[in-house]
């Protein structure tokens, strides 16, 4: 976890009527600084890490579940890209086929897969989905959603296919023989990859990926909202809240943030070779301890040293550790207000989301727009998942031909906030011509 070894503090610093902030550095998450390799697995199986320690999206999501405006946002996109749900139309189609469509939507909670698989697409970047044969082997009977963050990709081979989707909880993983494999179906022809299979195996289990294209193509794709935690905007958004909390619990200001990294104290660690968990409590709690020590020098002598790296008091130096000076005299005794709008304004904009959507944007006062502009935003906002639709359409389009559904089409209408003089608040839209679902 990106806190596995040091979560957030505010600590006193002794002899001084101040304090400082511990925070984990934000990109030391993205750790792919290195060409990645396949880890073995039992039975001549292997498979690509996600993030040099393979537990990227874990660190991730703790990132964004420490944060109530990224969190936010990423429901909002993925409810955006829900739009109205996944319809299958049969308006088309005939009577049996419609009772065909029925009975398998009944043994399929496509409401529940479809909102996972955008919540999947909005937070990593790509989705798997499991097709299930019928007993015969001539139609797809079942299809399922494996979650993102516990999937894994075998290496590819010379041809650039891959194999294999690995599933399983990657995050304390101690038992090889719990990991689920499941053949993955070539992401180039996926279609006639499956009718090629379903002729020549006898498995009855497929996995599908839907990726959303990204300049850099990796196995695992870094989503676009990466760029807030190696910038400089989050960091800044947690450190306001903290000393809001440091000033109302006891009206002491921050006049330090020292921002550490994973990195360094893993090479504490490896450098003194402390591996029980007890262990390292105590040396993080020491370290700290020597640097709040560092700080009270500094702050009796009137002066603060500034560096890209940390010089521990027996002159080694320590680098991925930051010590800033914060100016508290522009805002002792204020609230940040501006400077707390300026940090969610900066979030709001990098998940493309509209902070008066979400009603994200704190302070005392607060701009707002009117109803018209809010609608054309909303409208605005479901237009762009189109893309994202017509990624995730080749599934339902592979069921719809494999299962022989001649008339059926799939859509997902848009929700389209209304005027009063229409006399009803919202109504469904489609830009599918072949789908009539306007009301």
């Amino acid at each position: 976890m990106i806190d596995r070894y040091m979560s957030p503090s505010i600590e006193d610093i002794p002899g001084v009527n101040a304090r400082a902030a511990f925070s984990v550095d934000s990109a030391s998450v993205f750790r792919e600084q290195d060409d990645l390799m396949p880890v073995n697995l039992d039975h001549g199986l292997s498979y690509m890490p996600w993030g040099a320690d393979n537990q990227m999206p874990y660190n991730m999501l703790s990132l964004i579940e420490s944060d109530e405006t990224v969190s936010t946002c990423l429901l909002w996109n993925a409810q955006m890209c829900y739009g109205s749900g996944l319809h299958y139309n049969t308006d088309q189609a005939s009577r049996r086929i419609k009772n065909d469509v029925t009975d398998w939507m009944l043994d399929n909670s496509l409401p529940a897969y479809f909102l996972g698989t955008c919540q999947d697409l909005k937070h990593w970047g790509f989705a798997v989905t499991v097709l299930i044969l019928s007993n015969n082997r001539k139609r797809i009977a079942r299809i399922l959603r494996k979650e993102a963050m516990y999937c894994r990709f075998s290496p590819a081979k010379p041809d650039g296919t891959i194999a294999n989707v690995y599933y399983a909880q990657w995050r304390n993983m101690d038992n090889p023989d719990a990991i689920e494999v499941i053949p993955l179906l070539n992401e180039q022809n996926p279609y006639s990859d499956l009718l090629a299979r379903m002729q020549n195996t006898k498995q009855n289990k497929f996995a599908i990926v839907t990726r959303t294209p990204t300049a850099d193509h990796t196995y695992y794709p870094i989503p676009y909202y990466a760029a807030l935690f190696m910038g400089k905007w989050y960091n800044i958004k947690k450190l306001i809240g903290m000393a809001k909390e440091a000033k109302l619990k006891n009206s002491a200001p921050i006049k330090y943030h020292v921002e550490i990294s994973d990195k360094y104290w893993d090479r504490i660690f490896r450098r003194e070779g402390i591996t029980d968990r007890v262990e390292q409590q105590k040396r993080i709690n020491l370290e700290k301890q020597n640097i709040l020590d560092f700080l009270t020098g500094a702050e009796n002598s009137g002066k603060t040293w500034f560096s890209s790296f940390y010089v521990t008091p027996d002159r080694n130096e320590c680098h991925d550790v930051k010590i800033n000076k914060i100016d508290a005299g522009a805002t002792e005794g204020g609230d940040w207000s501006t400077d707390i709008q300026e940090a969610v304004n900066m979030i709001c904009f990098t998940m493309q989301v509209h902070s008066n959507l979400v009603g994200s944007v704190p302070g005392k006062s607060q701009s707002n727009n009117s109803g018209s502009d809010k609608r054309e935003l909303y409208t605005i906002a479901q237009a762009l998942q189109k893309p994202y639709h017509d990624l995730m359409f080749l599934v339902h389009n592979i069921i719809i031909k494999i299962n022989g559904w001649a008339g059926v089409s799939v859509d997902v209408p848009f929700i389209q906030l209304t005027t009063l003089d229409e006399n009803k608040d919202a109504k469904s839209v489609t830009i599918n011509p072949d789908n009539n679902v306007n009301q």
